[in-house]
């Protein structure tokens, strides 16, 4: 693919992804084009590329799937508004801490050099004069993928603005907005109260933009194809392609880029079949929402179909559940992991979860008291929409459509204790360095 030509189909962020290592910044640029609107003598003013954002139609694809245009816009006002000395900072999220989630480092990996164009083109348009990549400290291909990318722009002297590396612990809340912000102020990886809110006054007070980098890659590409191109995939409301992480019962589990708003059985397919037949499908990670087996054939993927439902895509994540594993000791597995995610702020998250697991966990063994089923769903509506972050309202969400999706095995779990399936290998992903993580 030259960089004149027009590739309205896919793939188009994994366009040209190496086998092996990450692409360089001559095979980037051969692949690519130059980027326009970042240059040092670019005439163009930064509002037009907040204008072509706005007419592209491109939402954040970190899970909230918020409109860049308006938060750019945000942003730029704020920075109006700012003392002489405070420009904008520009923040491109690779912490993914969603334990079910690969793409965000598969692409900082392969294609580094179209993040940092993301970024560089936020800056420009924001009056930004920093980019700050945020990466888990664990994630140590994609680490030095980064840094050798910021490496060749500095000896090419292209870029405007500085290029730095925060290092993020692991952890489900860490990638949150306002703990990447105390973490870039020399705080702790923890979620803060907001107001303010980070394109207020985040990183050292200054006015602040955060996107996920999947997001900030989609930017690269509108600013050398134009928003018409962006808008040939997708639907009306959200437009364009999606990488999605595939795992559990795929054939062929990894990254995918889909269009937006293609059929689940489409991409099942696409991904070689499932191993074995599918109980149930999670779609948006552990912050998501289970899917009865027999809805597959009947799913879009995208947010204007799964909201009815209360899901939506999240950060771009499908599981498959196989009928070969225990779903009552998945649930109780990864409620018990949430719970110890907590970044140990706030009672609602501390205390109820903890309960909320405690009790799955006694359900799970045939040990609990009767009604067990409602005190769990109650608990988790009494934990929704407190805090400092969103936390307790995902898990809340995951365990409510498992208790949903999974009431016969529930109440044969109730009644009976532990099944056959409890003792096979676990299928839902969890960090390798979690106790929990191993099979049962």
């Amino acid at each position: 693919m030259s960089p004149q030509s027009d590739p309205a189909g896919l793939p188009r962020l994994l366009a040209g992804m190496p086998a092996h290592g990450s692409m360089g910044l001559a095979e980037h640029l051969a692949l690519h084009g130059k980027l326009p609107f970042a240059g040092r003598r670019e005439r163009r003013g930064a509002g037009a590329l907040i204008d072509l954002v706005e007419q592209a139609g491109l939402r954040g694809r970190g899970g909230a799937a918020f409109p860049l245009a308006r938060k750019m816009g945000a942003v730029a006002a704020s920075a109006g508004r700012a003392p002489i000395g405070r420009r904008p900072i520009v923040l491109a999220n690779a912490a993914e801490g969603e334990p079910a989630s690969r793409k965000d480092r598969v692409l900082l990996e392969g294609l580094p050099h179209l993040i940092i164009d993301g970024g560089v083109l936020a800056a420009r348009a924001v009056g930004a004069d920093e980019l700050i990549l945020c990466i888990d400290e664990e994630a140590g291909p994609a680490l030095q993928s980064a840094k050798r990318a910021i490496r060749e722009r500095e000896r090419t002297g292209g870029d405007a603005l500085r290029i730095n590396i925060q290092t993020v612990p692991g952890g489900y809340v860490s990638g949150q907005e306002s703990a990447l912000v105390n973490l870039c102020n020399g705080g702790s990886a923890k979620p803060t109260l907001t107001p303010p809110m980070p394109f207020q006054r985040g990183v050292r007070r200054r006015p602040t933009l955060i996107n996920n980098s999947e997001t900030l890659a989609h930017l690269a590409l509108i600013a050398r194809y134009g928003p018409q191109w962006f808008r040939q995939l997708g639907t009306q409301a959200h437009p364009g392609s999606t990488l999605l992480t595939l795992s559990g019962a795929f054939a062929h589990p990894g990254v995918y880029e889909i269009e937006y708003g293609a059929p689940l059985q489409s991409l099942i397919e696409g991904a070689g079949g499932a191993t074995s037949p599918i109980r149930a499908a999670l779609l948006g990670g552990y912050a998501g929402t289970w899917f009865d087996g027999a809805m597959i054939p009947t799913i879009t993927l995208s947010n204007d179909h799964l909201a009815p439902h209360e899901a939506s895509l999240g950060a771009g994540i499908v599981v498959l559940l196989s009928q070969e594993t225990c779903p009552v000791a998945e649930t109780a597995r990864v409620t018990r992991w949430l719970a110890e995610q907590s970044a140990g702020q706030c009672g609602p998250c501390v205390h109820g979860l903890r309960a909320i697991a405690g009790a799955i966990e006694e359900l799970a063994a045939g040990a609990a008291s009767a009604g067990a089923g409602q005190r769990i769903a109650r608990w988790s509506t009494l934990a929704k929409g407190r805090g400092a972050c969103r936390h307790p309202d995902g898990a809340a969400r995951f365990i409510t459509s498992a208790l949903d999706v999974f009431a016969e095995e529930f109440a044969d779990h109730a009644r009976h204790g532990p099944c056959d399936a409890c003792s096979r290998t676990y299928e839902l992903p969890l960090p390798a360095s979690s106790k929990l993580a191993a099979a049962a």
